[in-house]
């Protein structure tokens, strides 16, 4: 029985020793063969929603302030609404405006002329539009004694010559440079001298300057050339512009030539003579301004009220050039 059973278990054991080999094998091939290839026609869409989640995931987040994700900068930008703004603005102050009736805003500044100088010349003695008569003052300065209602008169008319002067030579170079019909500059230069008449009077109402009238003494009180230097600055932006306007017949700080050229008209007694009539009216303008700025005088012996309304005045022409209409050539 053993003879016969040994040969049989050998057996067993020579085929259970093969089939571990081969099964040894198989996972041999399993593990190093690569995966299987999808079948053509399968759906993707899991992989790739899981590949765009992946991105969304990495994506750094944006900056704060931003819903853009783009980086912030330093100033804002200008909305459109902002932009088109500020391209009607400087369309319409770089406008030139039209000179149709503007000889009416310089026969006011005829009447400021009067009023304020005939209330400087009641206080300090000196003019600050007329430099004509400043002229005569300073040329006799010198032989005149010392002990007058007017000591060193000579030095106050001196400062308001200058002080012209120099008005006129930065408002016309200013009117040059910017156009001498555009809005903006006709706004700029009257905007200017509004300010400095308030300056002025502010200047006198604070009492840093003697305004009251009827006080000039023995000597002179330097203060007083804080106003007159300013307000004559000024009073050469008004001929600047009148000029510039070509309304050389209107000049607002001159009587003398503006008379002649009345009476020397061969058209005087024609009967449309435009330019005959601008000078007259300037002439009365300037004259009810002096009276004007002498009766307002005496009733409050104080110079600042003069000043305040002479100011108020110039506003009005500013406010008036802003919304004065255009050129038909420039709006063309």
């Amino acid at each position: 029985m053993l003879s016969i059973q040994d040969p049989e278990k050998a057996m067993q054991a020579l085929a259970a020793e093969e089939w571990n080999a081969k099964t040894s094998d198989l996972d041999e091939k399993t593990r190093h063969s690569p995966p299987p290839e999808k079948p053509i026609g399968s759906s993707s869409s899991e992989e790739s929603s899981f590949e765009r989640s992946l991105d969304k995931t990495t994506e750094a987040p944006p900056p704060q302030g931003s819903s853009t994700g783009e980086p912030p900068s330093g100033k804002p930008e200008p909305t459109k609404a902002s932009r088109t703004f500020l391209h009607h603005s400087q369309i319409y102050c770089t406008a030139e405006v039209s000179t149709a009736h503007a000889d009416i805003l310089f026969l006011w500044c005829c009447f400021i002329s009067g009023l304020v100088d005939s209330t400087i010349y009641h206080a300090f003695g000196t003019f600050v539009s007329m430099q004509t008569g400043n002229t005569i003052f300073l040329g006799l300065g010198g032989a005149t004694p010392h002990r007058t209602s007017k000591p060193y008169g000579w030095a106050k008319s001196l400062v308001s010559i200058a002080c012209f002067c120099f008005g006129c030579l930065v408002f016309s170079h200013m009117t040059r440079f910017f156009g001498k019909l555009r809005r903006g500059t006709l706004v700029a230069s009257f905007l200017s001298q509004t300010l400095i008449i308030f300056v002025a009077a502010t200047v006198v109402q604070c009492r840093v300057v003697n305004g009251s009238f009827d006080t000039i003494t023995d000597d002179i009180d330097w203060d007083t050339i804080i106003p007159i230097a300013l307000l004559s600055f000024q009073s050469a932006g008004q001929i600047v512009g009148s000029r510039a306007l070509n309304l050389s017949e209107i000049p607002t700080v001159v009587l003398t030539s503006m008379l002649h050229d009345i009476f020397a008209d061969p058209k005087i007694v024609a009967k449309d003579n435009v330019k005959r009539n601008r000078r007259v009216l300037a002439f009365f303008a300037i004259l009810i301004g002096a009276i004007c700025g002498g009766f307002i005088g005496e009733g409050t012996r104080r110079m600042q009220t003069p000043l305040w309304i002479a100011g108020a005045l110039k506003l009005v022409i500013t406010l008036a050039w802003a919304f004065w209409s255009e050129s038909q050539t420039s709006a063309v």
